[in-house]
């Protein structure tokens, strides 16, 4: 065999189409039944495949990472994800945010046209098989349904995932035998996660699993406007996630992060207080509140918890503390939710452990891919794009290790 590609995730897919249509008999290896689990669960509501923003400004969405990752994402951007999406038979949209998307919205039917054209150029796969490191004679060893397997390939292409949503595969533990061979690998973290909040009994019980529509949330100099959604520990949901990187970095240093979430963001707090202004009547102050600042059940719960953690009564406010109240909630997170549950990992193999074709320096002929390296970026469709092209970068260097 020339080439091991571990993963059939993008990044494996996509360096086992470029070793395949060279020439270069592949084997793609996978713990799971089937290939792309992760991928069809990123798409379930969607399959967000990348972003039309301007490629600088793409780029800038992977922060310290950009650096590592712009010559693999310049040579295959956004516009070559969208042609070669088309050339499966899946054309693409923008979407009103700027997200592109196949226009069928699904991930399956891309995958099924992806794998249908990866068995004609000669690939194949080896499913139920868990890649468990290498042996004295650095072969490459599996735990399958039929017992151990061991595999001695020319060259070795690693795109195991990070540690998110472990049952669909990904569960960081290629962490442990790239660590013993002396691969300096950052600490998996959640990323684009939820976060834990100290709920009263009453709010949990009453509010879990509704949204909080159209709010926006500050955390220091960034902001994330859209929705998010109390959960029975605390919060989840897209914008939350925007800001899940420093939210995470200020509770693993302080133990808590304080986020505070405007409820009326469209609305200036002296226009609030206005509305505020007007007579109660006999109507309750829940009533009250849901017709002058037109908020919803689930964020006036959240303003009264608040208001009790903070120990103030909220009829007690003048308008316009009530309006700056509503417009600047505070909410003292204290933990992450857990990564198994994060949409993706932080952490992962150092960028200085990589050659510029992807090879890791202390293995020679071993290669590797997609979210085992050290990067992050929120979602919208950052996440798969840097998983394909770096796959396709890896792909490449795995053709030119073996002389193509």
């Amino acid at each position: 065999m020339d080439v091991a590609v571990i993963g059939a995730g993008p990044a494996g897919l996509m360096a086992a189409e470029v070793l395949s249509e060279a020439g270069r008999r592949v084997t793609i290896y996978d713990a799971m039944p089937s290939a792309g689990r992760k991928f069809l669960m990123a798409g379930r509501g969607g399959l967000n495949l990348t972003h039309s923003e301007p490629l600088d400004a793409f780029l800038d969405r992977y922060r310290e990472a950009r650096r590592p990752l712009e010559a693999a994402i310049s040579a295959f951007p956004p516009e070559s994800l969208r042609l070669w999406s088309e050339a499966l038979g899946q054309p693409t949209f923008v979407g009103s945010s700027g997200r592109v998307f196949p226009q069928s919205f699904k991930a399956s039917p891309l995958l099924r046209a992806w794998l249908r054209r990866l068995a004609a150029s000669g690939a194949q796969f080896e499913m139920r098989h868990r890649w468990i490191g290498w042996d004295h004679n650095q072969h490459l060893h599996f735990d399958t349904p039929d017992g151990p397997h061991v595999v001695e390939a020319r060259a070795t292409l690693l795109a195991l995932g990070g540690a998110s949503w472990s049952r669909l595969g990904s569960d960081g533990g290629w962490v442990e035998w790239l660590g013993a061979k002396g691969v300096a690998i950052s600490a998996l973290r959640p990323a684009n996660c939820g976060f834990v909040v100290g709920w009263s009994d009453l709010f949990r019980d009453r509010f879990e699993g509704q949204p909080l529509k159209g709010v926006m949330l500050t955390f220091g100099p960034r902001t994330a406007k859209g929705d998010i959604i109390v959960t029975r520990t605390g919060l989840e949901g897209g914008a939350i996630y925007a800001l899940s990187a420093e939210l995470r970095d200020a509770i693993e240093n302080s133990r808590e992060a304080t986020l505070h979430i405007a409820l009326r963001p469209g609305f200036a707090n002296a226009d609030l207080a206005v509305r505020l202004s007007a007579p109660r009547g006999k109507q309750s102050f829940s009533n009250f509140l849901r017709k002058g600042a037109q908020l919803a059940p689930p964020a006036i719960g959240l303003l009264q918890e608040a208001a009790i953690q903070a120990g103030v009564a909220l009829p007690s406010l003048s308008p316009s503390a009530l309006a700056g109240l509503i417009n600047a909630v505070p909410i003292a997170l204290t933990g992450t939710a857990s990564i198994a549950r994060a949409i993706s990992s932080a952490g992962g193999i150092a960028f200085d452990e990589l050659d510029a074709d992807f090879m890791l320096r202390r293995l020679p002929g071993v290669f590797a891919a997609g979210e085992m390296l050290d990067w992050e970026a929120p979602t919208g469709g950052y996440l798969l794009q840097a998983c394909f092209a770096t796959g396709l970068a890896a792909g490449k260097g795995a053709l030119k290790w073996l002389g193509l």
